[in-house]
């Protein structure tokens, strides 16, 4: 599909150019609810990709072996998905949403059926590769779809009904992913992608209309190399840099920083930038940004660390600590609920403040964690951090939806997605650090080693000799990391500021 050529003109139901843009029809378009349901679909398909996949890993070793590179399994896809996600944006932009995203999901359903074939570890993170060029236009364009055809408090409200898709993603996906990679095959894994991709793309092809307006458009090939190239490098840096040495480390660091200046140099003087830097001059666009990279590493400090620390250090099962990471998954979702309809009712900034309040509350209660807990005190810690990250995510996006032009709001939503998965990136890369610095000379056994001993169980742990300086290693990196934690919670809740306070809804259709 050829997403790079003239849209055929047809019955116009969604402002496309900036003059239409500036005064949007206030009659809802039609079949509106048929594109929603298209949307909610490639939403949950790209959802709950990462959680039934990661349910099935163990099966998938076991069948395919190079454990050495099983990691690579998600940072294929994640690196692919992560540098793409502001290119398809701005082509949304240009080019509409419908031809973007049905070719997104084509791609995605290629990598996934091609994944269900792979005959080693090597050959699943290539397809892997091929459904993350898929992948990453598929949640920020179907968000814009979705600003496109709602706005105002029918745009907030249906935010509900795409969080809830979020969260029946990742309450479905473990249970799912078990179940087939149990009773069925790992290949079906990948394979159940595919029928909700084939009903999302007819119904976009039947329901979504669009008539671009017909102009030439100067496609940013510079931009898109520098930002995948700046992106790559650091994300690769990131993941290993347990085994860099210090002078690798740094040279990365540094091309990074050189194509990052590039890039602005380059992307604030031309007409049709990929990444419209200018946007970003935008303070809704700005703390939008910061809300979701925030977000994404706190979440990896939760995700990451926790269930260590509650099986090692409170002698917590792994059912137990399944728990806790499930109350997450369910209450951000949630959250989102919630904020989707304070936006109806207050202004973003005082929706703003109330998640940021209840995002440092849950975190301030990880911070006061210690070994002799009970084990609902990370349970209600990380519920509650789950419903404040639900909440300001929720009203970041509403105000983004509600405040930047048509032609360049999938560049704005794209960017926030980005910098979400930016965020789990450098969450996953900092905190690990830290972890593993807290460990480092701590008795005979590493960190590695200790985290392969847990499922000898707690009582087994605390009989081995030495093993008190590891575990006290283990608490103290462990209780660093949730500072550094709370501390990017309280400026998630500063960034409330940076909303007028009189700017809120104030349109419907």
């Amino acid at each position: 599909m050829d997403i790079a050529t003239d849209t055929e003109t047809r019955s116009q139901t969604i402002p496309v150019t900036p003059s239409q843009a500036a005064v949007e029809n206030t009659a809802p378009p039609p079949h509106r609810p048929m594109v929603f349901v298209a949307a909610l679909a490639t939403i949950f398909m790209a959802a709950i990709e990462g959680t039934i996949v990661a349910t099935a890993m163990p099966t998938i070793v076991g069948a395919l072996g190079g454990i050495d590179l099983f990691s690579w399994i998600f940072g294929a896809y994640l690196l692919t998905q992560a540098i793409l996600i502001p290119i398809y944006g701005r082509l949304a932009d240009l080019y509409g949403r419908k031809r973007v995203l049905l070719f997104g999901i084509g791609i995605f359903l290629v990598g996934s059926a091609l994944c269900g074939f792979s005959w080693n570890m090597m050959s699943l993170i290539v397809f892997r590769v091929v459904q993350g060029i898929g992948a990453g236009a598929l949640i920020p364009v179907s968000q814009a779809v979705v600003a496109d055809i709602y706005s105002g408090a029918a745009r907030a409200r249906v935010q509900g009904y795409i969080s809830s898709t979020f969260g029946s993603a990742a309450v479905l996906g473990p249970l799912v992913g078990g179940l087939i990679a149990t009773h069925i095959s790992w290949k079906a894994v990948f394979w159940i992608n595919i029928p909700f991709g084939i009903i999302a793309a007819a119904l976009l092809i039947v329901a979504l209309k669009e008539n671009v307006q017909k102009r030439k458009h100067r496609i940013d090939y510079v931009g898109a190399v520098l930002m995948a190239s700046a992106t790559l490098i650091i994300m690769i840096a990131l993941m290993h840099a347990e085994t860099l040495s210090p002078g690798a480390l740094t040279l990365a660091f540094c091309a990074f920083d050189i194509l990052l200046a590039a890039l602005v140099f380059y992307e604030s003087r031309i007409s049709e930038p990929m990444i419209p830097v200018r946007l970003y001059r935008n303070r809704i666009i700005a703390a939008g940004n910061w809300v979701g990279l925030a977000n994404g590493a706190i979440t990896m400090a939760v995700i990451g660390f926790l269930p260590v620390y509650m099986q090692g250090l409170m002698g917590s099962s792994t059912i137990v600590s399944g728990l806790a990471l499930g109350t997450i998954s369910v209450l951000t979702p949630f959250g989102g609920f919630v904020g989707s309809r304070l936006v109806l009712r207050i202004p973003y900034r005082v929706s703003s403040t109330i998640g940021g309040v209840i995002l440092v509350t849950g975190s301030v209660l990880l911070v006061l964690l210690h070994p002799g807990a009970n084990p609902l005190h990370p349970i209600i810690a990380v519920g509650i951090i789950g419903l404040g990250m639900g909440i300001t995510n929720v009203t970041s996006v509403v105000a983004l939806q509600a405040n930047v032009d048509w032609t360049q709001r999938g560049a704005a939503l794209s960017s926030v997605f980005f910098s979400r998965l930016i965020g789990q990136s450098f969450g996953s890369a900092v905190f690990g650090g830290i972890f593993n610095a807290g460990l480092a000379n701590q008795g005979a056994i590493s960190g590695n080693d200790f985290v392969h001993l847990l499922q000898e169980g707690h009582a087994q742990i605390s009989n081995i000799p030495g093993i008190h300086d590891v575990l006290d290693g283990l608490a103290r990196s462990v209780h660093d990391i949730y500072l550094l934690s709370g501390l990017i919670a309280v400026l998630v809740l500063a960034s409330a500021l940076l909303f007028r306070s009189d700017l809120r809804l104030i349109e419907d259709r």
